[in-house]
C-alpha cells in the first residue's frame, strides 16, 4: 500500500553528502518542523531525470522559497557518491541530494518499482510530494513512463 495524503513520512534513514563526507539523516529530522518538497527519480544521470526533472527544481528554487517551502530534496535509489556527483554536475544549488541506497525508503513509501528490464533492479517510482512537518499534504505519482505531474511546474501549481 502506498503512502497517501495525510500520512506521516515513514521513519527511514537516507544519506546526504556534506563537508565531512556521507552523513545519515533520518526522515524524522529532515522533514520535522518544516515544509519540504521531495521529488523522486528512478536514477541519477538518466535521461529524463537529468534533462528535465532535476533542472526544473533547480531553476524554480526561488519560486518554491517564495511559496514558503523550506527545503527541496531529490531522492533516488542510488548511493550517496552518485547522488553527490550528479548534484555537482547539475549545479543543484538549492536542492538536497538524498541517497536511498538500498531502496528502503521507496519501499516504506510503497512507491518502489521493478526496473530489472532496464538492468536497474528495484528503484523508486517517479513522484513528488509536499510534506508539512512530516505529514504529506500533496502526492503526485507519475504513471509508468510519464513525466508530467511530478515536474517542478506541476508541484508549484498545487502550492
Amino acid at each position: 500500500m502506498s503512502i497517501e495524503v495525510g500520512d506521516h513520512i515513514p521513519n527511514s534513514i537516507l544519506t546526504i553528502m556534506n563537508d565531512q563526507g556521507p552523513q545519515p539523516v533520518s526522515t524524522a529530522d529532515y522533514f520535522g518542523g518544516r515544509k519540504v518538497v521531495l521529488f523522486s527519480v528512478p536514477g541519477a544521470f538518466t535521461p529524463t531525470c537529468s534533462a528535465k526533472h532535476l533542472p526544473g527544481f533547480i531553476n524554480h528554487a526561488d519560486d518554491f522559497d517564495s511559496r514558503g517551502v523550506d527545503a527541496i530534496a531529490c531522492v533516488s535509489v542510488n548511493d550517496v557518491f552518485v547522488m553527490h556527483a550528479w548534484g555537482r554536475s547539475a549545479h543543484a544549488k538549492g536542492v538536497d541530494m538524498l541517497a536511498d541506497g538500498n531502496g528502503e525508503f521507496a519501499a516504506a513509501l510503497g512507491l518502489e518499482m521493478d526496473a530489472s528490464a532496464f538492468g536497474m533492479g528495484t528503484r523508486s517510482q517517479r513522484f513528488a510530494l509536499v510534506a508539512d512537518d512530516g505529514v504529506v499534504t500533496q502526492l503526485l505519482v507519475e504513471a509508468p513512463g510519464e513525466f508530467r505531474v511530478s515536474s517542478a511546474e506541476s508541484v508549484l501549481s498545487v502550492l
